[in-house]
């Protein structure tokens, strides 16, 4: 059971991942965050301070950026040196994107850090922030209703899934683009339109069009032939699955929207960090009283 966790660096949904804490009764420590003046009952001190007096400790998604830790709340930079590991060392550390965490420290112990933004319940709580954030470009920049406008979700994943539901209780004329055929099956399912990703050269022009594929779908040859009076917005991680130049060429509205849940719902993204890495704990120790 703990009683003290340290969070260090990130923005507002670490903000409320550690009011989140703070709830459930464990003392919390801001490291990181001295843009704030103050959090009410968190006490906010330097990073090596926060590692030192927690139990635990989280550090943000991503948890590294530029060659440091992400800590945009903070005046200074927070450089992960010697001091900071150590004071890290033998404690859980729960974060997002570890790759970079090692690639900055790689004598941590690999058995104490753990990644919450690979867990499933994180994802597909992450994917309702998304598609609402999504949705709320859309409304601004789209100069029609929602309803009755002719939508294109590319990809049937979590993001895609949640999408097309919140779209068809919006009275929009849904279209889903798949590539797997069980996929195309169970978009028919749920009352859109179904089409194959390798044929959307064949549908008509959309108003609204979002892509959550990875990859380069929407290039200049498919872009000409369906978004040309559209509104393209892209949630694929970096770099995206649409073409941007070509699309600024031929005057279309195409948005790159990253980093959604964080942008338009740091509340429900930080509690969601928060209750992942509950999850975790409590998994953790299941696992040690077995052993």
């Amino acid at each position: 059971m703990y009683n003290s966790v340290g969070v260090i660096g990130g923005d507002k949904r670490q903000l409320y991942c550690a009011k989140a804490f703070l709830n459930d009764g464990l003392k919390v420590t801001l490291g990181g965050f001295d843009k704030l003046k103050s959090e009410g009952e968190l006490e906010i001190t330097s990073p090596l301070e926060a590692a030192l007096c927690s139990e635990f400790i989280v550090l943000s998604l991503p948890c590294v950026k530029g060659g440091k830790l992400n800590a945009p709340l903070n005046k200074n930079d927070v450089y992960l040196d010697d001091g900071l590991i150590t004071a890290m060392s033998g404690k859980k550390i729960f974060c997002g994107m570890k790759h970079g965490l090692f690639e900055l420290a790689p004598k941590l112990n690999t058995c104490l850090v753990y990644d919450y933004s690979t867990r499933e319940e994180f994802a597909v709580r992450n994917a309702v922030s998304t598609a609402e954030g999504a949705l709320e470009i859309a409304m601004r920049e789209f100069e029609g209703t929602i309803s009755g406008a002719k939508v294109l979700v590319c990809g049937f994943g979590r993001i895609g899934k949640v999408l097309c539901s919140m779209l068809s209780s919006l009275n929009a004329l849904v279209t889903v683009s798949a590539r797997k055929r069980s996929d195309l099956e169970w978009i028919n399912i749920n009352g859109a339109k179904a089409v194959s990703t390798f044929e959307l050269e064949t549908q008509q022009s959309f108003d609204i069009i979002f892509n959550t594929v990875p990859s380069l779908i929407f290039d200049s040859r498919l872009l000409s032939h369906i978004a040309k009076n559209a509104i393209v917005i892209d949630l694929a991680s970096a770099p995206g699955g649409v073409d941007f130049p070509s699309a600024g060429r031929m005057g279309i509205c195409a948005i790159h929207a990253l980093s959604l849940p964080g942008k338009a719902a740091p509340k429900t993204a930080g509690e969601t960090i928060k209750d992942t890495i509950t999850n975790m704990l409590e998994e953790d120790g299941r696992c040690q009283k077995l052993a």
